[in-house]
């Protein structure tokens, strides 16, 4: 390969493909040239100046860029297939019009149902996409040991493995930031295999703490962390040796509130990285995947240049692909989309590995799928067949009040609120109140049958009586959650997503509003993004329907099972207070 290039850069060979006339982005030198040819040959750039003539054949095609911005195809720093509820095919097929050409993912989703088996399919069917698809080897199945029980635990044997891979660059992040800043040893363990292979380690520090936790956790090795949701955090990560990951997904807003360290503090933005970690399918249709990060950022006070690095070659730097991506540069991947205008970013015609891959929002090349075995499609084991009286909170004997803990729903962000509400007794039981908006919420085990059943109380969703809401995408663990007012359909719900193989369904008196089939491991769909979006577009619809007004719900939903991040979450062994990472009672004192 090198030595066509070189004959296509000397006039020796013809390129296969020159495209004339661009304005060319050059995120190296952070410029924009102009009247620029690039002259492309087996799927890698090997020219670019003000006439290539000479580089030109019988068999070269060429693409008038007629003035237009040629930038890097966009990167993606971190993020989960399987939010988008889409295999990686379908992934690919839905974020290809957007501009993004290469994802770095962490499968974590599906290591938490299969184990190292659902990373291998995963890491599978990337590889053979039109697109580079990077996939980091998940850390932490389960993400807080003792915590939670996953269908499969990732061992530092399991990360051995994987780093021999193709395609695996690094370790995923490391969600048990507890453990590495107690130096766990099988925490450091990965770390250190990960290291040995020559990889990036990723973090995750969900803890507004900048204190010496923080510290030691920088000292354990993880490379990046995309957690920050203030201009401190970003700081302190960046002083620290730290690449500064700011996600702008479905739920997630966090750039506002970081990019002020550069936008502002005039700090060098080259440790400064976007990413969407978590993007829902009715995003990908209906506003984007990158481009839009990248708009937002622009929107934020940005340099377009600047946010265009951010989204390009900081991210290659990072991972140590520089030489292969994110910049439009002799002997790098032929990955580039020419827009109109680099502050509102149309995507009008995208370039991967050389080829025209998508054209005006429209799809132009195939994204094969892999063999998802028939076991990965029976994932949603309960045990027995649930009941309402499955989703009846108890309270203490004789009491008449209690005080009890209450996950609270905070819109937009990840973290929740410890909150402590007093609740009536009625007949024996503690139940839901609409009135001040607290729902029942239940993590109903599904991995090894035991017919478990935890309860809690949620508020902050809006919803009326008689609703329910079950979903088999529950982070990290991906147990079911269970969602609602009326145990009844709380039941019948959760027997529904039984039924089906994993999902989300919507309930209310007795009727099933909308339906989300996943069958792929309860957490993903083969079908095409637009089918899965409209599906979950009428499960949004339902949402609203039982009252809920928050944007993005689902997600907000998806991570009540989280037990990474403050401040309290539910698990398959009962309430976690993150902040003390312990179990504590839903009820903190009952009275009589």
């Amino acid at each position: 390969m090198l030595a066509d290039l070189v004959a296509v850069a000397a006039g020796r060979q013809a390129a296969d493909l020159v495209i004339r006339g661009a304005r060319w982005v050059n995120v190296q030198t952070r410029e924009v040239i102009p009247d620029t040819d690039i002259a492309i040959r087996g799927g890698r750039f090997a020219a670019l100046g003000p006439d290539l003539g000479h580089a030109v054949g019988p068999g070269t095609a060429i693409v008038d860029a007629a003035g237009r911005f040629a930038i890097p195809g966009l990167c993606d720093a971190h993020m989960h297939i399987e939010s988008g509820m889409l295999t990686p095919a379908e992934f690919a097929r839905a974020v290809i019009p957007h501009g993004t050409t290469s994802m770095f993912v962490d499968p974590h989703e599906i290591a938490n149902v299969l184990g190292l088996e659902g990373v291998r399919l995963m890491h599978d069917e990337a590889l053979i996409q039109p697109i580079n698809i990077f996939v980091e080897m998940p850390s932490c199945a389960p993400s807080a040991p003792g915590l939670e029980t996953t269908g499969h635990e990732i061992t530092p044997e399991d990360v051995a493995e994987a780093m021999s891979w193709p395609g695996i660059v690094g370790l995923g992040e490391m969600m048990n930031f507890p453990g590495v800043a107690a130096a766990d040893p099988k925490m450091l363990a990965e770390i250190a295999t990960t290291m040995a292979a020559g990889k990036t380690v990723g973090g995750h520090y969900a803890s507004p703490d900048l204190g010496p936790a923080f510290h030691a956790y920088v000292a354990g090795g993880p490379a990046d962390d995309h957690e920050g949701t203030r201009e401190e955090d970003a700081i302190a990560r960046a002083r620290r040796g730290m690449r500064v990951m700011m996600r702008l997904g479905s739920a997630w807003h966090d750039v506002a509130r970081q990019i002020t360290a550069v936008t502002e503090g005039g700090r060098d933005p080259r440790n400064f990285i976007l990413c969407t970690d978590d993007c829902h399918s009715g995003t990908l249709v209906h506003d984007g995947h990158m481009d839009r990060v990248v708009r937002h950022a622009i929107a934020c006070g940005c340099d377009p240049l600047v946010a265009l690095q951010m989204a390009t070659i900081n991210t290659a730097t990072h991972f140590g692909l520089e030489r292969e991506i994110g910049s439009i540069a002799p002997g790098r991947r032929a990955d580039l989309i020419l827009t109109s205008d680099l502050e509102t970013l149309p995507i009008e015609q995208v370039f991967a590995r050389g080829r025209l891959v998508a054209e005006e929002g429209a799809i132009r090349t195939d994204c094969p799928h892999g063999d998802w075995p028939a076991h990965v499609r029976r994932s949603v084991r309960l045990g027995k067949t649930l009941t309402a009286e499955d989703f009846a909170i108890p309270a203490p004997e004789g009491a008449s009040r209690v005080t009890a803990r209450v996950i609270g729903v905070i819109e937009n962000q990840a973290p929740t609120r410890a909150l402590e509400i007093e609740m009536p007794v009625i007949g024996g039981e503690i139940r839901a109140d609409p009135t001040r908006d607290i729902a029942r919420i239940a993590l109903v085990e599904r991995h090894r049958a035991t017919g478990r059943v935890t309860n809690g109380l949620v508020q902050g969703f809006g919803y009326g009586p008689g609703c329910a809401v079950a979903s088999t995408v529950a982070h990290d663990s991906h147990h079911m959650i269970v969602v609602g007012t009326d145990r009844e359909m709380m039941a019948r719900a959760a027997m529904r997503l039984a039924e089906v193989g994993g999902g989300v369904t919507v309930w209310k008196d007795g009727e099933e509003l909308a339906l989300v089939e996943l069958p792929v491991a309860g957490l993903m769909s083969d079908r095409p993004a637009a089918a899965v979006a409209a599906a979950a577009e009428r499960m949004s619809a339902a949402l609203r329907q039982c009252g809920c007004t928050l944007n993005n719900a689902f997600m907000q939903h998806s991570l009540l099972a989280l037990v990474v991040i403050p401040e309290l979450r539910i698990s398959d062994k009962g309430l976690v207070d993150v902040r003390r990472f312990e179990i504590v009672d839903l009820v903190k004192e009952a009275r009589t």
